[in-house]
C-alpha cells in the first residue's frame, strides 16, 4: 500500500510537470505572435499608435497630417484608443489639393475633427467590431473621439467602417496591437 500511494503522488507530479510544460510550451507561441507588417515596417506592441505609424510607408500623409493638427501627443498617450488609419492611397482618392489644404495651420480645426473621427476610445480588435455588429443585427454604431458616430458591418471576415456621409471603407489590416491600443488600416479617409 505504501508503494502505490507514494507511485500516485508521484504520478500526479508527473503529470503536473507534463502539464506545465504543455502550457510553457504554448505560451511562448501566443506571446510570439506577432503584429502584421504595415506598410513594409514590423509594428511593435510594445509601442504606441504613433511610433508605430511613422515606420509605415503606407501612412505618410497620416503622420503628416497627425503632425500638422497637433495630435502627436495625444496618440503618443496611454490612451487606449482604437485607430481607423487611411492609407497614403485612402488620402489620395480625395480631390485633389484637399490633402495640401486641410494641413495648412488655418484649416487645423477641420483637420483634427476628421481626424479624431478616426479614433473611437478603448481597444476594440475585429473580434469586438464583429460581436458588435452581430448583435446590433448586422451593424453597430460607435462613437467617436470627435463626437460623431461611424457605423461598423460585418460580413465574413471582413470588418467595414460607414461615415456621417455615408462613405463606407474596409478594414484591410486589422488588429495592428499598440501599446496604447489598436490600429486598423483602412481603405478610404472617414468624414463627418
Amino acid at each position: 500500500m505504501l508503494k502505490l500511494s507514494a507511485a500516485r503522488p508521484r504520478a500526479s507530479r508527473l503529470a503536473a510537470v507534463a502539464l506545465a510544460m504543455a502550457v510553457g510550451a504554448a505560451l511562448p507561441v501566443a506571446a510570439l505572435a506577432k503584429n502584421p507588417m504595415v506598410g513594409g515596417a514590423p509594428m511593435y506592441a510594445s509601442k504606441t499608435i504613433v511610433q508605430n505609424a511613422v515606420n509605415s510607408k503606407d501612412h505618410t500623409t497620416l503622420v503628416a497630417a497627425v503632425k500638422a493638427a497637433g495630435l502627436v501627443d495625444t496618440l503618443n498617450g496611454p490612451g487606449p484608443f482604437t485607430v481607423f488609419a487611411p492609407t497614403n492611397a485612402a488620402f489620395a482618392k480625395l480631390p485633389p489639393g484637399t490633402v495640401e489644404t486641410l494641413v495648412q495651420p488655418q484649416n487645423k480645426g477641420t483637420l483634427t475633427s476628421i481626424l479624431t473621427y478616426h479614433v473611437v476610445p478603448g481597444t476594440l480588435t475585429a473580434k469586438d467590431l464583429m460581436a458588435m455588429a452581430r448583435q446590433g443585427g448586422g451593424q453597430a454604431q460607435i462613437k467617436t473621439v470627435q463626437g460623431e458616430p461611424l457605423t461598423v458591418q460585418s460580413r465574413g471576415n471582413k470588418v467595414y467602417v460607414t461615415d456621417a456621409k455615408g462613405n463606407t471603407a474596409t478594414v484591410t489590416i486589422a488588429n495592428v496591437m499598440q501599446s496604447n491600443g489598436v490600429i486598423h488600416v483602412i481603405n478610404g479617409v472617414l468624414q463627418p
